[in-house]
């Protein structure tokens, strides 16, 4: 061997017939494989080593015999040439490449000799040992009671990136503010990664509202049109999959490994803005907790790295030192105090969304525990509660009334643990050593469906409940997943159902800020009372001589028809359209009433229609 460089450098290697090539060497030995073993010239390796002045072990030793004779010397020379060209390479099991002989020491010099000095010299350079770096960096040293080792060159393990894929996804998204059509089509790409099973992971908002779907293999000229099993909104994880079997040839499952720890080297995998081919950028852990899934509108494990992310990078995997995948890259924190701030969906996650995908051949999502709780850190409320020295827990402010959990917990009830784990006051459980975590982790691990037991101190009493948890029902949905918006028309009075999608459409990203105040309570506050309810709006009013005075109108909540209370849309269709009293009466917030004459509003819906070039006076998921 030759030119061996620090840790993460090249390696250049000759052949007899003095041909050379360079690999890449890494640091620790679980960056080191074996390859074919190359006849090295070991003279040219000695000497390129001596050049380089690395892996300088040879034997100094200065205690030498100085009544040793020429011939002894000689001899000794000669043994040890025959030593070294006697050395080749074979498997080892750390990474050392092969030392000299004993033979070769060169301490039969004679100290007093100035000559003898020199020549001791130049044989130690020529028959210096070569070593390679340990798993620590440091270069060991070799020890004359051992033979030398003999095994294969070394070079950097890579994971596998033939499992990347890049996705191509044609989007139609719904037009929220004219919900009778679809906004204009674009397309995007993204990345993913091939599992077990001819299946294919990739994030969600990758093909959110997707009409077609593309898959290209790296190094291939070929789009496959891909099906999409399942998606997970809240996880924000999509399962697809390939029918045609070329496409599955030639390329290996990614495999999971386990959650990294902190600071552990990540390395992320996929197709970027900035160029066409795979890219690939590495970094740290540098943070593991429960994260707010942007595009879900939920919060989950996940992971921080400061590894970049960028746009398209989004699906592709997170590889460990191992090669194993680790992770989904699937959001980043854009800000002009921060940099390098990236998010990972974890494996938990992941092995969470496809056993669920497994268990029911669907999507069903992350259960929660329907209930809002409040810390109990401070000493005087745990008093007033009744609580115990050595109780803690958190109090449950307020149940959902369409959760599970409504028929056994309380409000003021003290949650202590969940199936069997300890609640800490400020609502942490313990996670890994050194680490706490938020208890709805543990919610998080459940599937929808299943038991949990649950215990609670109530009039200082303390009770167990076996709750089966199941999804959020929000009076205003964060997903319509993948359907069209509902809607209703009546005398160019258009009426739909309130959706953080909507949101979005009508104020932009910043809906949270610029939406009117009461929506916004309401999605942030309100509780939806059934499974059914919706919260009815007047997003619009399509002006036409009826509606005179009305026009100003929007976005305004519908709170009764006739003096019966709107519960959801279907059934605000339904009273609109059985009616035959003399006048339509919306009783709306802020005390505001809008009163049509029934024939004339029904006649004039006709006419509105026509000239707004809308195929239907409701959308078809009201009609049956």
């Amino acid at each position: 061997m030759a030119n061996i460089f620090e840790p993460n450098k090249a390696l250049k290697i000759w052949s007899d017939s003095g041909n050379s090539e360079w690999v890449w060497v890494g640091q620790g030995q679980d960056n080191w494989a074996t390859l074919s073993s190359l006849p090295l010239p070991q003279e040219k390796a000695s000497i390129s080593s001596s050049r380089k002045g690395l892996g300088d072990n040879a034997n100094t030793n200065t205690n030498t015999n100085t009544n040793m004779n020429k011939a002894s010397r000689k001899r000794s020379r000669k043994a040890a040439k025959a030593s070294s060209s006697a050395a080749d390479l074979s498997p080892s099991p750390s990474p050392i490449v092969p030392s000299p002989s004993p033979a070769a020491d060169d301490s039969l010099a004679d100290p007093q000799s100035s000559r003898h000095k020199r020549n001791r010299r130049k044989k130690s350079q020529r028959h210096r040992d070569i070593q390679l770096p340990s798993a620590n960096g440091d270069v060991p040293l070799s020890s004359s009671s051992e033979p030398p080792p003999k095994w294969d060159e070394v070079v950097k393990v890579v994971p596998s990136m033939d499992a990347v894929v890049k996705v191509f996804c044609t989007h139609t998204e719904p037009n929220f503010s004219l919900p009778w059509q679809r906004k204009r089509q674009y397309s995007s790409s993204s990345s993913g990664f091939i599992i077990t099973g001819r299946r294919v992971l990739t994030n969600a908002h990758s093909v959110e509202h997707f009409t077609q779907v593309k898959l290209k293999k790296r190094g291939s000229d070929t789009k496959y049109l891909a099906t999409v099993l399942a998606i997970g909104t809240e996880c924000d994880i999509a399962m697809l999959t390939v029918s045609d079997d070329e496409f599955w040839q030639d390329v290996s499952p990614l495999h999971f490994g386990s959650l990294p720890a902190l600071q552990d080297a990540v390395t992320v995998v996929g197709y970027p803005i900035g160029g066409d081919t795979i890219s690939v950028t590495s970094g740290v852990v540098s943070r593991i907790e429960i994260l707010s899934y942007v595009h879900g509108s939920t919060e989950l494990l996940g992971l921080q790295i400061d590894a970049a992310i960028n746009s398209g990078n989004s699906g592709g995997p997170a590889f460990n030192d191992k090669g194993q995948c680790v992770g989904i890259a699937f959001q980043s924190l854009k800000h002009e105090d921060v940099e390098n701030i990236g998010y990972v969906i974890p494996t938990p996650v992941i092995t969470h969304f496809i056993t669920d995908y497994e268990k029911s051949g669907q999507y069903t999502g992350f259960p929660i525990l329907g209930v809002e709780w409040q810390k109990m850190e401070n000493p005087d409320l745990r008093k007033a509660i009744g609580m115990k020295p050595d109780q803690k827990g958190v109090r449950v402010r307020r149940v959902e009334p369409t959760a599970p959990e409504s028929g056994c917990l309380h409000p003021s009830d003290i949650i202590l643990s969940f199936d069997g784990v300890d609640i800490a006051n400020d609502g942490t459980v313990p996670f890994r050593h050194g680490e706490r975590i938020g208890f709805s982790y543990l919610v998080s691990q459940k599937y929808t469906g299943q038991k949990a037991v649950v215990k609670v101190l109530r009039d200082s009493k303390v009770l167990e409940f076996s709750i089966k948890l199941a999804t959020h029902k929000r009076l205003i949905p964060a997903h319509i997943k993948g359907r069209p918006p509902s809607y209703y028309i009546v005398a160019g009075f258009v009426f739909t159902a309130v959706s953080v999608p909507y949101l979005r459409s009508e104020y932009g990203k910043d809906y949270e800020y610029d939406a009117p105040v009461k929506l916004l309570d309401k999605h942030l506050h309100a509780m939806a009372q059934s499974e059914d309810e919706q919260l009815v709006v007047v997003s619009q009013v399509l002006v036409a001589d009826i509606n005179i005075g009305y026009e100003d109108i929007v976005n305004t909540q519908v709170i009764s028809f006739n003096g019966k209370p709107v519960k959801n849309l279907k059934s605000l269709v339904q009273m609109a359209e059985e009616c035959n009293e003399e006048f339509l009466k919306f009783d709306l917030e802020y005390q505001q009433i809008v009163v049509l004459e029934t024939k004339s509003a029904k006649a004039a819906t006709h006419d509105i229609l026509t000239t707004h070039c809308i195929p239907s006076a409701m959308s078809d998921d009201l009609k049956t």
